[in-house]
């Protein structure tokens, strides 16, 4: 919870009563449907313990809710301008279409101007918005189809791969054989969330919700798993997010936990070139290459990592450009340099 918003009750009571003068100070989430709202919806009213909440609809499609289509909270609350009502129209009427610049400047939006008032608005930017919801609406529908295996799990199982038949009907496959189970959650960390995905023999998936081409990497890690995904609890989703407590409390500088990474050759030995790299110390792109085999394969290895479906944990942060430029990261540039000064003060 965020230290500066009124209290829970005092929140919850302002969400019964409608109070409009509690707008712009929180944004409730609503556990059960996964959606969320501003004060003064209309919509029925969650019991007190489904509702949790944010400082903004940032912080809110951070942590997996949509936006509620009653209330509609990503407009401004005296009513969003003119010229983007239709545009948000749209994006309401089709949740999981990926915008793209052009095809805004065919409906007569100025890309620039659209984000902009996300970004002032909402503290994200349009496509950031766009990204985040995809895969809120793809965590929920995976949400929605652990019941079948849930009540496996009621009914005596106490492994992923005790239940074979039940997962047959969901997925068209038996785990063991042509594919395995991914159990996936969210945990969260300093820097944000960040979606997690294990398998029983070892950790899969570690990004940030809002990591570009974060859709595309999971596609990726399905194929080649030929897995499916489910949202549930796990001992290594435990684990892990306890060794990343302590690795953001100054108290870890490696992690010893199982990795379940398919990848190439060439992506495996970029990885491990990642791993090598002490806590608290960087290495440039040339001296990854070096250390991978191949001192030209700069761009290859570039490639690898922006690849590497591991956060923090496969350390690709430690990655720096030859003039000790802070380069490009996947979780965002922000984020690489918390990590690389908070490994620096803690070494």
């Amino acid at each position: 919870m965020i230290s500066t918003l009124p209290s829970i009750d005092e929140m919850y009571q302002a969400l019964l009563d409608k109070n409009s003068h509690y707008e712009g100070v929180f944004i409730a989430g609503v556990k059960t449907t996964g959606i969320f709202c501003r004060p003064t919806c209309s919509a029925r009213k969650p019991k007190y313990e489904n509702v949790e909440f944010f400082r903004s609809t940032k912080d809110a499609l951070s942590n997996g809710y949509r936006a509620c289509k009653v209330c509609r909270p990503m407009k401004s609350y005296h009513s969003a301008p003119d010229w983007l009502v239709p545009l948000l129209k749209e994006v309401e009427s089709y949740p999981t279409k990926k915008w793209k610049d052009y095809e805004l400047s065919q409906l007569g939006y100025s890309p620039s101007r659209v984000r902009r008032y996300f970004k002032k608005t909402h503290g994200i930017t349009f496509q950031a918005y766009l990204r985040m919801s995809r895969i809120n609406e793809a965590f929920l529908k995976i949400k929605e189809g652990q019941t079948v295996t849930q009540s496996a799990f009621e009914q005596g199982y106490d492994s992923l791969s005790g239940f074979s038949d039940t997962f047959k009907n969901m997925t068209g496959f038996s785990p063991g054989t042509q594919g395995q189970i991914i159990t996936i959650n969210r945990i969260p960390t300093p820097l944000g969330p960040m979606m997690i995905g294990v398998t029983d023999e070892g950790l899969c998936l570690l990004e940030f919700t809002d990591r570009k081409m974060l859709e595309t990497q999971i596609e990726v890690l399905k194929k080649r798993m030929q897995s499916e995904m489910i949202t549930g609890k796990h001992p290594m989703i435990d684990n892990t997010a306890k060794q990343l407590q302590e690795y953001f409390e100054g108290k870890r500088k490696s992690f010893d936990i199982p990795l379940a990474v398919p990848g190439t050759d060439f992506q495996q030995k970029a990885w491990n070139a990642l791993m090598k790299i002490p806590y608290g110390t960087t290495r440039s792109y040339k001296q990854q290459a070096d250390v991978v085999g191949d001192v030209k394969a700069v761009r290859a290895v570039a490639r690898a990592n922006g690849e590497n479906k591991i956060s923090i944990i496969i350390p690709c942060h430690r990655i720096i450009g030859s003039d000790g430029s802070i380069v490009g990261y996947g979780g965002g540039i922000h984020r690489k340099q918390w990590l690389l000064k908070h490994e620096f003060e803690n070494q």
